[in-house]
């Protein structure tokens, strides 16, 4: 094992490097204990597994739908992932919920769908489950962050699991505040502007479970908050897309010069009408997940590691960014490529509202008298000097 995890004064727990690692290394991969697509992502039909979020659809298919062409045509075909893998799509015989393959139908029962398994009812927007998903897509637009199916499919686990102390061991180890009493704040999921719609979110999430007397316990104001906590404060975005997986296939073939410069012309078309369309944003099929090691990682702005998914699924791995020493702490970022890049306080507004912390990082020491506006707020300013 390449690394730790310690308790810091300052930090609380914090991932720490065992020996010297090199910029490139993975450190560790590592499976969820829970993930799900998006709600809205779904709606829209993203196809993916329903266990780990593969692509179930082909890269020539994913951009017809996106881009609203059905005349499409993408060379290469041996490059897209996703052929051989549609053809073994197998799904629930009752719900028809589908899967890359048959270990993941058999993982997912035996995990938590035999729980939640909608029968023959899938299509009724009155069924308790598909009611609390229908009314959280009312209060949760795109561009999603998070999904209550997460909460679902936790509260299936607990009915499955044979051990329940480990699954409750594993949520009590996730970060679940929902409140920071020294700064404090509260996680914007659990703040006034979010409160009125928890409320009204509340009952039909009792409905939705409240048959069962295995999941009591689970069924109080404060357990509901605290899944919101733990699902806001801990959840891993990930995406998966089919085009994005054919694109870099093709980059690692062997072309020629003018056979390069063509397929970079299309892919550049392609992505451009694919902006103009629907929104590079919305290109991937994407969703959340909880990951028991991962969560223990904090954060920094210049970070030394970073979150990737190499198998196009939700296995993660993590990546060194540069060369790590040992005793040194791995740190990843918990905001976006663009996020990270905006003004400290824009930074720390983000950071705040979702995890709870005032981030000490360098970059965050270094800038600390810079001026207390957004980034949004810096180019208004721009641009009214600029008149």
């Amino acid at each position: 094992m390449a690394y730790e995890i310690k308790i810091t004064p300052d930090k609380g727990r914090a991932m720490f490097a065992l020996s010297n690692i090199n910029s490139g290394d993975v450190i560790f991969t590592e499976k969820p204990l829970v993930s799900s697509q998006f709600s809205w992502n779904k709606t829209y039909k993203y196809l993916c597994c329903e266990y780990c979020l593969k692509p179930l659809e082909t890269a020539e298919m994913n951009l017809r739908r996106l881009a609203g062409d059905q005349t499409i045509n993408l060379p290469f075909p041996e490059c897209c992932t996703t052929v051989k893998r549609i053809q073994e799509i197998v799904s629930c015989p009752h719900c028809q919920v589908q899967y890359c393959c048959d270990d993941c139908r058999v993982e997912a029962s035996q995990k938590y769908h035999f729980a939640l398994c909608q029968k023959d009812k899938a299509a009724s927007i009155e069924q308790p489950l598909n009611a609390l998903i229908d009314s959280w897509k009312k209060i949760h637009y795109p561009p999603e962050t998070t999904t209550i199916e997460l909460i679902a499919k936790l509260l299936g686990m607990y009915i499955q699991a044979d051990d329940k102390n480990q699954l409750m061991n594993h949520l009590k180890d996730f970060q679940s505040k929902v409140v920071n009493e020294d700064l404090m704040i509260a996680h914007k999921m659990l703040g006034p502007n979010f409160e009125n719609q928890l409320s009204e979110l509340y009952p039909i999430y009792c409905r939705a479970f409240g048959d069962n007397g295995d999941l009591k316990e689970f069924l109080t104001p404060q357990a509901f908050k605290t899944f919101f906590a733990i699902i806001g404060t801990n959840g891993q975005g990930l995406g998966t897309s089919p085009f994005a997986d054919w694109v870099k296939n093709v980059s690692d073939l062997k072309l020629s010069d003018d056979e390069r410069i063509a397929v970079e012309s299309l892919i550049d078309d392609l992505y451009q009408k694919l902006d103009e369309v629907t929104g590079l944003q919305f290109l991937n099929n994407e969703g959340s997940a909880l990951y028991v090691t991962q969560s223990k990682i904090n954060h920094s702005c210049v970070p030394n590691s970073v979150i990737t998914f190499p198998s196009s699924d939700h296995t993660l791995a993590l990546m060194a960014l540069t060369d790590i020493k040992a005793g040194d702490e791995i740190t990843i970022s918990y905001l976006d490529e663009c996020s990270v890049d905006r003004s400290r306080h824009s930074r720390q507004k983000e950071l705040t509202e979702n995890y709870l912390f005032v981030c000490r990082c360098a970059k965050c020491e270094e800038q600390i008298n810079d001026p207390d506006v957004t980034s949004d707020e810096d180019e208004e300013e721009m641009e009214e000097d600029d008149d």
